[in-house]
């Protein structure tokens, strides 16, 4: 990503974060505080439903940090937005992400054009707890 792209990206999250409350957030290491990568949410289609997304850097991981940060994104949801539901997406071929969105109780529904090129993407849903 250039310099220009990092910054619109940084603004557009910034944005999101005084729009809605929430957006993709850094990610650091409890040991060293090393940078590992973003998670968070975004606006999916509608208002109703929010989109999670998880991106870690490739020497974490092993750590399995993206499961642990997704869990928190989603109580964050729960906690802090009216959702009726969140969705997840993963690379067509991404085995281990397909693995994690199941284990975390996301069901598939579909799949959809996503990113530049438009390649289809596999997309889950997970309903709001019933209280």
């Amino acid at each position: 990503m250039s310099r220009d792209a990092a910054e619109a990206r940084l603004a557009l999250e910034m944005e999101r974060q005084r729009e809605f409350g929430f957006q993709y957030w850094p990610m650091f290491l409890l040991d060293g505080g090393g940078h590992a990568g973003c998670a968070g949410l975004r606006p999916f289609h509608d208002t109703r439903v929010l989109e999670i997304g998880v991106y870690v850097g490739r020497p974490f991981w092993s750590l399995r940090i993206g499961e642990e940060a997704a869990r928190t994104v989603i109580r964050h949801a729960w906690q802090t937005t009216e959702v009726e539901a969140l969705v997840a997406g993963h690379g067509p071929n991404n085995a281990n992400s397909q693995a994690m969105i199941e284990r975390l109780g996301f069901r598939y529904t579909h799949h959809e054009p996503w990113g530049p090129h438009q390649i289809m993407h596999p997309y889950y849903r997970l309903e709001r707890p019933r209280e």
